[in-house]
């Protein structure tokens, strides 16, 4: 790429994208992790070779983060990328000047291979399109002799970075937001700046045999069982009193045409009013949050919901107070908005990886940063037979962790432990 391409090539945050460098920092990374555990142990210098060529690829990630006087904005980024050994916590806040201002970060340890994405740069969709290629250039470049470029097939579709917000939402869709505040996780925390992530690995198989059974989907049935094990193992012994309220992000590009690489999903809320609904069995949580995904997952309600974030984007009066000014302004409603959920639950769904590949890769994972007020998060992604459930987790116990472990071999669905260790193990594996 030329000097001249590097000055001139820039472009503006999608509708999304906007809020997250405004409200981010240290408390509120707004970063997600996604892992790959191969089968071997990862060498360095090739996983850096690897990154730079995926960059080659995706040159739309190749950015850094500049401030404009009204929004911050992308800009091409002419410096290599990092690669370095995994040593700090998972989902933290990404330092631009220690990361040659990437807005994303690809560290590595033993057989684990992490990219670390903050949100302004892509969705999880689009991050997993970026990794994916990372992990197929490592593996090429690690067996030589048994890969050439040409046997695999690259992207033949265009990709985009247009604002797929702007372009699709309806100015006048209202948005029906609830009101009332949600239940906050009780529990003393860990120390400061720790993580605890525990993975469970789940028998896909069995878990879609059981979900059938209940004439429920993967998403609606791992939702039910988190509402209830939050209910028996924290908001009982606490006395909660609010609901329980769980957001649920939505790829947008299942309900419009988009091609973008940029942010593009929504969010339900699922929000479960435990006294007023009586809702203290598993089988009425499971029915009350089956009909709430089928009343919310509708192109019209979707369309609501997405249309009521870009209006707030697009008011003129936010549009035009200067970007020093909007910070803490944006803080402070983005603290607020956090009050209204008890925690998220992002399922990325199946990771589909090219046949000769596989062999080569023995699981991925997904992780989202836990918050002050969101004090447990939760992920998934599924990989040939395994879907792992993780939670990461700024609380000091593992209750609810345990509970649900509990709950699915309950139902004869082989699970699996693994945790980065920041909570005692002990209290993880004798279950």
């Amino acid at each position: 790429m030329s000097d001249k391409k590097e000055k001139l090539y820039w472009r503006r945050l999608d509708n999304s994208a906007k809020i997250f460098p405004i409200s981010a920092g240290k408390k509120y990374s707004t970063v997600f992790r996604l892992s790959v555990v191969l089968k071997e142990t990862i060498q360095p210098d090739i996983l850096q070779i690897a990154v730079e060529k995926s960059l080659e690829e995706y040159e739309f990630f190749r950015v850094r983060l500049k401030n404009g006087f009204f929004w911050n904005y992308l800009e091409y980024n002419p410096k290599k990328p990092i690669v370095e050994q995994e040593k700090e916590y998972p989902c933290k806040y990404i330092e631009p000047k220690e990361n040659n201002n990437y807005l994303f970060k690809v560290t590595y340890f033993d057989k684990k291979i992490n990219i670390d994405i903050f949100h302004s740069l892509t969705d999880g969709n689009s991050g997993v399109m970026f990794f994916r290629e990372i992990v197929y250039n490592y593996i090429e470049l690690s067996h030589k002799e048994e890969f050439q470029e040409e046997l695999r097939i690259k992207r033949k579709f265009d990709l985009s970075t247009e604002d797929s917000y702007i372009k699709n939402y309806n100015k006048k869709a209202k948005g029906n937001n609830s009101s009332k505040k949600a239940y906050k996780l009780a529990g003393r925390k860990i120390k400061l700046g720790a993580i605890s992530a525990i993975h469970e690995i789940i028998d896909l198989q069995e878990l879609k045999q059981e979900a059938k059974s209940h004439n429920a989907t993967i998403t609606q049935y791992l939702t039910a069982v988190l509402i209830y094990v939050i209910y028996q193992a924290n908001y009982l012994k606490n006395k909660g009193k609010k609901p329980i309220k769980v957001c649920i992000p939505v790829n947008l590009k299942k309900y419009f045409p988009s091609n973008t690489i940029s942010n593009f999903f929504s969010y339900i809320t699922v929000e479960a009013q435990m006294q007023k609904d009586h809702l203290d069995t598993f089988d009425k949580i499971l029915d009350f949050v089956k009909k709430d995904f089928e009343r919310k997952l509708t192109p019209e309600e979707i369309q609501k919901t997405m249309s009521g974030n870009v209006k707030l984007g697009t008011n003129l009066f936010i549009k035009m107070i200067p970007l020093v000014l909007k910070k803490p302004i944006v803080r402070l409603s983005y603290i607020e908005i956090r009050k209204y959920t008890t925690t998220t639950f992002s399922n990325i769904g199946r990771i589909g990886i090219i046949g000769k590949y596989q062999k080569y890769i023995e699981d991925f994972l997904m992780l989202i940063a836990p918050e002050p007020v969101e004090k447990i998060k939760c992920s998934a992604c599924s990989f040939e037979n395994h879907i792992v459930f993780t939670f990461t987790s700024i609380l000091d116990d593992c209750s609810i962790e345990k509970a649900f472990y509990k709950f699915l071999t309950e139902k004869n669905i082989h699970v699996k432990i693994e945790s980065n260790e920041i909570l005692d193990i002990k209290n993880v594996e004798e279950l």
